[in-house]
């Protein structure tokens, strides 16, 4: 993956003398290092990158409040950067300007275990949270797979394995604190469990991919630790059988924690990389069950009575912590297994969300549209809410191969729009997704960019992204 030097734009008053400013309020932390640049202008995505022109380590809301500001006034673009974990070139600093490095703003400020909430700072990573709130009794449920910061996954409206139950960070942020374009400080929420006052700023802020507003402090909803987990796993005859179990499990109300489908490529690839020898290579359904010792087993044997309606075998579940951290291991590391099946190939995930009606059915089509276009593409899903993944497993010296890619994701991302579905469940539109966004809401593009310009009239705020401001 390329990392290029981006053309700072053209109507900036010039990067130059703000570098200079930056440098005498942040000393060692504005950093101008190439190879540094170059690690903060590219994500994990296909995308090739942009670097930007300096990198601000910042260690307050205050102190990228005076760096935003300081931005505005030359017309230089900002861009939020936590750990690199994005999918959809958020990172690229596709205009140069500053990046603000947030790593170093990672303290968990307050913790409630009487009110289920904490505040942190953006920086704070999912694991550490989580380590920290350990010996609490709680914790926090968003898991995309990537140890990412919290910022980054409100910034991107992230979610992940356990949304089918706990939901996605759109639900679970109850407010937060943010740098408009401008520099002002603006704090949104509160911790009261619901309002109706006034205009919903967190949520316009969450998804927002840092293009209206830089967060810099998040206050999160936790949970407490079950008292039991299980873990079960089962095969299936086909993806619809699958599907189908996953339908008529949710339409019962069993309370799922996670249901995760890995089809035949994926699963054999997991064998290999995780060494399942005791698993078939055959569609395969993940789940997790939460809540007492009596309910889980309840559920466990509720969804094996579903399963074995639709051809379900070798259903096997356990409450044993290292079974169950082996299996999950193993899906976490799905990416790695299958980038294993085709060495020095570059992996490429797709993103699209259904109708759990329509998964079925989407997913058999795509796999059909994979095939007749000669690719390697394992699929993984968080199905119990529609969402699924291909990984097309490129060869990077192949341009004719990667073109048939863009253009089977072409056609997944309009199949998934005519089945009433979204072009990115959780991955964010970042500038690889932008037509698709268009194509999705052609009727609140105009809003959108209403938005921006209101909030952001000197387009500084993570320029290019999310949408085109002249279409």
């Amino acid at each position: 993956m390329a990392v290029a030097m981006a053309r700072p734009r053209l109507e900036a008053a010039g990067s130059a003398p703000v570098i200079d400013e930056l440098r005498g309020l942040l000393g060692e932390r504005l950093i101008t290092n190439r190879v540094i640049l170059e690690q903060h202008g590219r994500g994990e995505g296909p995308y090739d990158g942009a670097a930007p022109e300096a990198v601000a380590m910042v260690r307050s809301t205050a102190e990228a409040a005076t760096i935003v500001a300081a931005c505005n006034a030359a017309r230089l673009p900002v861009t939020a950067f936590g750990v690199g974990t994005s999918l959809e070139g958020h990172v690229a600093a596709l205009e140069g300007g500053i990046c603000l490095d947030f790593s170093e703003m990672n303290r968990v400020l307050e913790v409630s275990i009487e009110d289920l909430d904490c505040k942190v700072e953006a920086g704070v990573r999912r694991r550490q949270l989580n380590e920290e709130l350990r010996h609490s009794g709680v914790f926090f449920p968003v898991d995309p797979g990537a140890d990412a910061t919290l910022g980054g996954m409100a910034a991107t409206r992230a979610s992940g394995t356990n949304a089918v139950r706990y939901g996605t960070m759109r639900e679970l942020v109850l407010g937060l604190t943010a740098v408009m374009a401008d520099g002002r400080i603006v704090e949104t929420g509160g911790r009261a469990r619901k309002s109706a006052a006034g205009y919903d700023l967190t949520r316009l802020l969450i998804g927002s991919e840092g293009t209206l507003g830089i967060i810099t402090e998040l206050r999160l909803r936790l949970f407490g630790i079950p008292e039991a987990v299980s873990a079960a796993v089962a095969t299936f005859p086909s993806v619809e059988a699958a599907v189908e179990t996953v339908m008529l499990t949710i339409q019962t109300g069993i309370p799922i924690a996670r249901i995760e489908l890995l089809d035949e490529v994926q699963m054999r690839a997991c064998i290999a990389y995780s060494k399942l020898d005791e698993f078939a290579a055959a569609p395969t359904l993940f789940f997790e069950f939460h809540g007492s010792d009596a309910g889980v087993r309840e559920q466990a044997e509720a969804v094996e009575a579903i399963a074995k309606e639709f051809g379900g075998a070798d259903f096997r579940w356990s409450t044993k912590t290292e079974e169950r951290n082996r299996l999950w291991q193993a899906r976490h590391d799905a990416y790695y297994a299958a980038v294993a099946t085709r060495p020095g190939c570059r992996g490429w995930a797709t993103d699209v969300c259904v109708p759990i009606s329509r998964l079925a059915q989407c997913i058999v089509e795509t796999q059909e549209d994979v095939a007749e276009a000669g690719l390697l593409a394992p699929l993984v899903g968080h199905v119990g809410d529609g969402n699924f993944h291909l990984l097309f497993l490129l060869d990077p010296d192949d341009p004719d191969e990667l073109a048939r890619a863009k253009a089977a994701n072409a056609r997944l991302i309009d199949r998934a729009l005519a089945m009433g579905g979204t072009c990115t469940g959780e991955h964010g539109i970042g500038f690889g997704k932008i037509a698709s966004l268009e194509r999705e809401h052609p009727s609140g593009i105009d809003v959108m960019r209403t938005i921006k310009r209101a909030l952001d009239p000197h387009n500084i705020l993570n320029p290019g992204k999310v949408i085109r401001l002249d279409p």
